[in-house]
């Protein structure tokens, strides 16, 4: 089994920065929570027939596919539809996960997981590493990424676990508040010790 390094951080904190940059100079295996939240729920996928027997086929666009904006407002509006939703689909997204950290080949693994601190996923990582970033920051990219004005940005933030709560989880922290070429060096000092840890946790 792979040694597994989660990573998380606030929104746009620049995590897939992080893990893409990890992927591209070692070749480190990225497995993306986000990306298995959209793959659970493709067409023809057992996620999907649960949402649309429960909500109906108006949750479906013409092609199929799942519409996400009216599931979104349906969840939205309704915290029993929410937990239902999040029964349905973490423990499908969790599985999957072990399927792909699994079959990964690098010798450890990033697991990506924006909400890694928040839905208590710490027990599927030998490590954990936060992409921190001051709000200031964290709110500006927000705004730009995504398009939104002040208020939503900070209500987003809001949602989310704090900047302490996720640094009290970190074994290690990267600092992004910078341009990108700052990244680099600490990604490869991380890369080292990572090996280090893995080829350690193989010989135990």
């Amino acid at each position: 089994m792979s040694y597994v390094v989660g990573l998380t951080g606030g929104i746009a904190s620049g995590k897939t920065t992080v893990a893409n940059l990890f992927n591209q100079h070692f070749g480190i295996d990225v497995i993306d929570a986000d990306i298995i939240a959209r793959q659970v729920v493709e067409k023809g996928s057992k996620g999907l027939e649960s949402i649309s027997s429960r909500f109906g086929p108006n949750i479906l666009l013409s092609d199929g596919t799942l519409n996400r904006a009216k599931l979104r407002d349906i969840v939205f509006t309704c915290e029993e539809n929410k937990t239902w939703l999040n029964g349905l689909l973490h423990p499908m997204i969790r599985e999957k996960m072990k399927v792909d950290i699994a079959k990964a080949s690098s010798q450890y693994v990033l697991l990506v997981v924006p909400l890694l601190v928040e839905n208590n996923l710490q027990n599927l990582t030998d490590r954990v590493l936060v992409v921190d970033v001051d709000e200031q920051t964290q709110l500006q990219r927000t705004m730009e990424r995504d398009k939104v004005n002040l208020g939503q940005a900070q209500s987003i933030i809001a949602a989310q676990a704090s900047r302490a709560e996720k640094l009290a989880i970190a074994d290690d922290v990267i600092k992004n508040n910078a341009k990108n070429k700052e990244l680099l060096p600490q990604i490869t000092e991380l890369h080292k010790k990572y090996l280090e840890l893995s080829m350690r946790n193989r010989s135990e």
